[in-house]
């Protein structure tokens, strides 16, 4: 599974949609993704347009969000405790620790936010 950030979610519905052509060569070479809630409030928080809200939805319904549970609390609360400069960090650090508790490669287009995160594997894509 892929869980998605929500940088690679603005980029892919919104604007020139730059990460659009990125996101369906996965879906099409059979990647699950997964669309934490966490993320997805960062997403609804955003000023989004009708049709960026209706692709969200058709792509990534939010009744199927990944919650975020206490596990996903308790290793996200390890992990501020051992990264390096975690203040500042928390949504983050709560997003790496969904896409750990899954089991799951993160897809972020900022990378050095997460590279130091211990167990957190990024997904790197083709282009």
């Amino acid at each position: 599974m892929i869980v998605l950030d929500t940088s690679v979610l603005v980029d892919a519905l919104t604007g020139p949609r730059r990460s659009a052509p990125a996101l369906r060569r996965a879906i099409e070479s059979g990647e699950r993704l997964g669309l934490p809630s966490l993320v997805l409030y960062e997403w609804l928080r955003g000023p989004r347009q009708r049709e960026e809200l209706e692709a969200q939805e058709a792509l990534l319904p939010r009744e199927q969000s990944l919650p975020f549970t206490f596990e996903e609390a308790a290793l996200a609360a390890r992990l501020y405790s051992e990264v390096p400069r975690a203040h500042g960090r928390e949504v983050d650090l709560a997003i790496a620790a969904s896409a750990i508790a899954y089991n799951a490669r993160l897809w972020t287009l900022n990378r050095k936010d997460f590279r130091d995160v211990p167990g957190l594997e990024l997904y790197q894509t083709g282009a």
